[in-house]
């Protein structure tokens, strides 16, 4: 597997979550608060995460494919870009399983003079 596969699934697990995070606190602000504002935040940053997390989850199906996680796994994975702050733990669980099964670059470097 390439590190790429691993490198864009951990920035689409970045941006989900803070994402994620963003619209809980917008989503408090506008219905629990009734602060001013917040509506245009909520849906801006509720769109935002709806057309990210789709991509979140190409991105996590396609790594959860290479990596022949199991679908239990692959579920909690594809799942935790819905739970706050889930993300940010999954991800880094999911890193440390993943990385030894990256290829190592065997191509020659070309030489220096």
């Amino acid at each position: 597997m390439k590190k790429s596969v691993l490198i864009r699934y951990r920035v689409m697990a970045y941006v989900t979550a803070v994402l994620l995070i963003l619209l809980t606190v917008g989503v408090i602000g506008k219905r629990l608060l009734h602060l001013d504002g917040f509506d245009s935040f909520t849906t801006g940053v509720g769109i935002a995460h709806g057309w990210l997390y789709v991509l979140y989850l190409v991105f996590a199906f396609d790594l959860g494919t290479k990596a022949k996680m199991p679908l239990g796994r692959l579920a909690w994975v594809l799942l935790a870009g819905t739970v706050p702050t889930a993300a940010f733990f999954v991800e880094r669980k999911v890193t440390r399983e993943v990385e030894p099964l990256i290829e190592k670059d065997t191509t020659p470097k070309p030489a220096t003079v």
